[in-house]
């Protein structure tokens, strides 16, 4: 059973009728609603996504502030769910469920969300699905089209960087986490330091543009070790070293960015390419082998996947190893609620509905028998950005 539903007795649903699904996603710095249409047929549309960005609120202390983050969820997460349901074109009293992320996130955020949802469940009498952050970014990419399981996963943002092999709703395991920071914070704490604003990732890859990757020589964390973990925090410390160093010119800063650019796609490729490794052992090994032919597939997720590089560098890394690389639309590769909704609905489907004591949690690893076993892998938190 999935880590994101309350135990119970399971009642699945024989779907006759549309069901109508209710996202709500607060764990950071977006507040967002939406509203997704199971048909009979099993096709999935999505009527609504609405995200309100922060990044006004954040913008002058260079990241996350958490207790700001939380008053600006209170303030506007009504309305945005309003704003959700109308645009999809139905009433409240259509809804089947509301989906409301529970954790990983800024605790403040997260209780602000998952409050809304379970008045919203009380109000209408309608169950809660209480959805692991983690989750929606695992399925994601099913929001496009059919995604079968299995696949492996590359989930890197700013709170998270990690590979998991998706062997299908709830069942999860963990390749390899980051030790210490995620992909997506070495990215804003770049930012940060050289004063290209926030947020740091589209900044960086924009400055980075006119620069040569080649310039800086910056360290690749466990390059070539036998595991899939990975390590940002001695790569942050050489980003920030070398721009001291430098005369800080423009030019300077495109070729400190390329190169820790370029460093970051180096590191996420030989990582996820020995995850694949991984992946295709555990696989072979099974009694359900795919045919020799067909590619083993592989996603990425998460906001650091709209950097076109990293795309670039894992499109040649899966045509190397022979697998096809699947990725949800740019727009829902950032935090959103249509992810939140989709995973609610499959769970909603299978008739896995959450109490409505459900906890808000800070941390909240998908694979719970990863984090037990090696604690070093990191516990898949999702934490400020500053």
């Amino acid at each position: 059973m999935s880590p994101s539903i309350a135990p119970h007795k399971p009642q699945k649903q024989d779907i006759v009728a549309p069901v109508f699904i209710l996202g709500v996603e607060s764990s950071c710095d977006e507040t967002a609603a939406s509203v997704l249409r199971r048909d009979p047929d099993g096709s999935t549309h999505i009527l609504s996504s609405i995200i309100a960005s922060q990044d006004e609120y954040h913008a002058k202390f260079g990241g996350v502030v958490p207790e700001i983050a939380a008053r600006a969820h209170m303030s506007i997460i009504d309305a945005i769910i309003d704003q959700a349901v109308t645009e999809a074109g139905v009433d409240y009293s259509d809804l089947s469920a509301v989906a409301a992320t529970s954790g990983p996130g800024l605790i403040g955020g997260v209780i602000t969300g998952l409050l809304a949802a379970k008045g919203l469940c009380l109000s209408l009498d309608i169950p809660l699905i209480a959805v692991n952050h983690l989750e929606g970014h695992a399925l994601s990419p099913r929001l496009s089209g059919p995604c079968a399981f299995p696949y492996l996963l590359l989930l890197v943002s700013g709170g998270h960087t990690q590979l998991l092999s998706v062997k299908g709703l709830g069942d999860y395991e963990r390749l390899g986490s980051t030790v210490d920071d995620a992909a997506g914070e070495a990215f804003d704490k770049t930012a940060k330091v050289m004063g290209l604003g926030f947020p740091g990732g589209p900044n960086v890859e924009r400055v980075a543009a006119g620069g040569d990757p080649k310039s800086v020589k910056l360290p690749r964390p466990y390059w070539g070790q036998d595991h899939a973990n990975f390590s940002f925090a001695g790569l942050k410390t050489a980003v920030a070293r070398a721009w001291r160093s430098s005369d800080k010119s423009e030019q300077d800063a495109a070729n400190v960015a390329a190169s820790f650019q370029a460093t970051v796609c180096e590191v996420l490729s030989e990582r996820t390419g020995r995850a694949m490794d991984m992946f295709t052992k555990d696989i072979m090994s099974t009694n359900e082998v795919e045919p020799s032919d067909t590619p083993h597939r592989f996603v990425v997720a998460g906001g650091v996947a709209a950097n076109k590089a990293i795309r670039g560098a894992l499109e040649h890394l899966c045509e190397a190893k022979g697998f096809s690389l699947n990725a949800p639309p740019m727009v829902y590769c950032t935090d959103n609620a249509a992810m939140i909704a989709l995973a609610g609905l499959e769970h909603f489907i299978q008739g896995n509905i959450s109490d409505l004591s459900a906890k808000a949690r800070p941390r909240w690893p998908l694979d719970s028998a990863a984090a037990k076993s090696d604690p070093a892998s990191g516990s898949g938190k999702k934490g400020p950005k500053s």
